[in-house]
């Protein structure tokens, strides 16, 4: 079998006759995290194997895949695969770029929770108050009392392009700090949570939620004792893990999983994508008002449990389905 240019005798493990090429276009620092040993070695038993696509070669020329994984930003990059996928019908693109295109922006990206009505599957998930500015940063605190939102408040970058400064958050405890920051950007009600936040990580049906620390609770004394707006630490860390941790049962309580089925089924749909996490928090004092603060495309697996495992079984079900379309000699 000839990939790129290259020789594929295969391994020992595979099904014989049955493979699936995976074409790859990934940052160096997300292959690095992503394509660890330990995986590549269980999907090649498997009869799955991984293919670097070329950057500087049409993507026509390569191949052939059966499936292609993706995490570049650039509009050109976008074409390309957007072309691919016109003239490839065959080849599954995970995920099509307009879908992913949805979470870019931080005001669309929680749109479609807006929407939801999961009262029926044991909780309510909602979106924190938010409030969209796009410029004049002196505007804020007129805009911010006028539309009545409570402090303190979480703004980010309003874009989210995989730099460090669209991942750069930070925490208000009075509007007129505001005008500090740099437009576009989105202002967030601040919920207390009891300093942790649940990442639900979707990998096509499969579920995977996983508990880490986050900001502590901001108290009514606290807020009219402190002024100013101060950077927020980045909680996706592994080390940020609150799952062993002595905490509080209603606090590290997971959310119920029959609502983390329904939401991810919903958002799967929604979204029109298959690999993805959802970030949520659990209003404190409650059991089942939950608030999802943010979405992000292909995160880091390599920081979820068993994510070998998953992925693998996850490609499998493309195999299964490529070889059961196969017509019987």
């Amino acid at each position: 079998m000839r990939l790129n240019g290259e020789i594929y005798d295969g391994e020992e493990g595979e099904e014989e006759g049955q493979r699936l090429v995976v074409g790859y276009a990934l940052t160096l620092k997300k292959k690095k995290s992503f394509l660890q040993p330990k995986f590549e070695r269980l999907a090649r038993n498997k009869g799955i194997l991984f293919v670097a696509i070329d950057l500087s070669r049409p993507l026509s020329d390569q191949g052939p895949f059966d499936l292609i994984l993706h995490k570049l930003s650039g509009k050109d990059w976008c074409q390309i695969i957007e072309d691919y996928r016109q003239t490839h019908p065959e080849v599954t693109v995970l995920d099509p770029p307009d879908a992913i295109r949805h979470l870019y922006n931080r005001q669309s990206m929680l749109q479609d929770v807006v929407d939801l009505n999961l009262l029926d599957f044991h909780g309510k998930v909602g979106v924190p108050r938010q409030m969209v500015i796009t410029k004049d940063p002196l505007s804020i605190p007129d805009k911010v009392i006028k539309a009545g939102m409570k402090l303190p408040l979480v703004a980010k970058p309003l874009v989210v392009d995989g730099s460090t400064k669209s991942h750069e958050l930070f925490l208000a405890y009075d509007q007129f700090s505001l005008s500090e920051l740099e437009p576009p950007l989105i202002l967030q009600e601040f919920v207390n949570h009891g300093g942790v936040l649940f990442k639900i990580y979707i990998v096509g049906d499969a579920i995977k939620v996983v508990r880490r620390f986050s900001l502590p609770n901001v108290s009514k004394c606290e807020l009219a004792k402190v002024a100013g707006v101060f950077p927020l630490p980045r909680v996706s860390s592994a080390a940020a893990s609150a799952d062993e941790a002595d905490l509080d049962p209603g606090i590290a309580e997971l959310p119920p999983q029959p609502l983390l089925e329904r939401l991810a089924k919903e958002l799967r749909h929604r979204l029109g994508l298959q690999l993805f996490n959802i970030d949520m928090i659990r209003e404190h004092g409650t059991r089942d008002i939950f608030y999802v603060i943010d979405i992000n495309y292909f995160p880091g697996y390599g920081k979820m449990p068993d994510y070998e495992q998953i992925f693998t079984d996850f490609l499998l079900s493309f195999m299964q389905s490529k070889y059961k379309k196969r017509p019987v000699a």
